[in-house]
């Protein structure tokens, strides 16, 4: 069993992520001062910054690549701006390392303006696409409800048969705990009713069910409110129109099984 990881995100990345923002926007300040006035001083100063805000976009990259793939829910709306936040960063580093090639040794050319310039369109453009994935995706924000419980998380591979996923004591109702099935990501939830299985993955935007709210047998995504039915798939509430995938569950003492 892992720690509460898959839609909570990597607690380093947005305490990394003002560093490169810093340093590349100073750097194109300090560099278009120098280019306006001649001061070699202050270019100097932003070729050093440039270097500096490479290196920890480099550093920030890494828990970022580790949220990309663990922390955004796949086949969602925030997997499609993950992806756009991504390449812009990226894309926003290569135009820096570009500008810093363009150089007229440690003066800064109009070619290097120009181009930190677009570097710097392309930082706006990912920082608001990763405010976007806090605020809205909720990536790195824990926003579990009361009595859910600690985060559960487990990995299984798919069998002809049924495959053991939980104790039978191990969940308190209303609780849920997420199954990667290879590949497949399935919830497992307890209600007043017993044990239930259904689909990690909202139909609406491709929400993670595991970390939203499960009340009297009614899951809610934690990013539009669509609610539905945990036994029967059903919704219960939109913006949601279609329902979600069930999967039978088999309990007998002291184990939950899974098909």
């Amino acid at each position: 069993m892992r720690s509460k990881a898959s839609f909570q995100g990597h607690p380093i990345h947005p305490m990394l992520i003002p560093f490169p923002f810093a340093f590349l926007t100073g750097a194109f300040l300090f560099d278009l001062t120098a280019w306006w006035t001649g001061e070699l001083d202050l270019a100097y100063t932003g070729r050093n910054l440039t270097l500096a805000g490479i290196a920890f976009g480099i550093v920030a990259a890494i828990p970022g690549v580790i949220d990309y793939v663990g922390s955004v829910p796949p086949r969602s709306s925030g997997k499609q701006r993950a992806t756009k936040h991504a390449l812009a960063n990226t894309s926003a580093l290569v135009l820096f390392a570009t500008s810093y090639l363009l150089r007229d040794d440690d003066d800064a050319s109009t070619a290097t303006i120009m181009v930190e310039l677009v570097g710097c369109v392309l930082l706006s453009i990912g920082g608001y696409l990763g405010g976007t994935l806090v605020f809205r995706n909720q990536i790195g924000v824990d926003h579990r409800y009361a009595e859910a419980g600690k985060w559960r998380e487990i990995s299984v591979e798919k069998t002809a048969g049924r495959v053991v996923v939980a104790e039978a004591d191990e969940l308190q109702v209303n609780q849920m705990k997420l199954v990667h099935a290879s590949g497949t990501r399935v919830v497992l939830a307890r209600t007043e009713d017993g044990y239930a299985a259904f689909d990690d993955r909202c139909s609406h935007k491709g929400g993670p069910l595991s970390d939203g709210a499960l009340i009297c047998g009614t899951v809610q995504c934690p990013w539009h409110g669509s609610q539905f039915d945990v036994d029967t798939g059903e919704v219960k509430c939109g913006p949601a129109k279609k329902k979600i995938g069930t999967h039978s569950i088999e309990e007998s003492n002291p184990k939950v099984r899974l098909r």
